[in-house]
């Protein structure tokens, strides 16, 4: 069950399959908590996706697009440090392209005030 004081940021990659950065505006602070990620088509390869706030990299907060990942394939990573965002700070999503065939990656944080 959430709290109240939790709320959500959603982003997306157009194509894990690219290396590429997305960027996402943080209206108020708190501290990430949980990043849930799907992809939308089937993709062979390995995409190493990772998030920085600031430019400085969330700790344990990466995600292994894995090879043979079919579509709607389900992620989550929860940071476990470095993960305390500011009203005004810049939160990125990178993937480092590894894996082939174009497919969106949406993404969602959950903010904890």
């Amino acid at each position: 069950m959430r709290t109240l004081n939790d709320y959500f940021l959603t982003t997306a990659i157009p194509d894990v399959s690219a290396a590429s950065s997305t960027f996402v505006n943080v209206p108020d602070g708190g501290k990430i908590i949980k990043v849930f990620a799907h992809n939308l088509a089937t993709t062979t390869g390995t995409a190493a996706i990772t998030f920085e706030i600031d430019g400085v990299a969330c700790t344990t907060a990466a995600i292994s697009h894995i090879a043979a990942s079919s579509a709607g394939k389900k992620y989550t990573a929860i940071p476990s440090a470095l993960n305390n965002v500011l009203e005004g700070s810049v939160i990125e999503a990178i993937t480092n392209g590894g894996s082939t065939n174009a497919s969106k990656m949406e993404i969602t944080f959950v903010i904890r005030r």
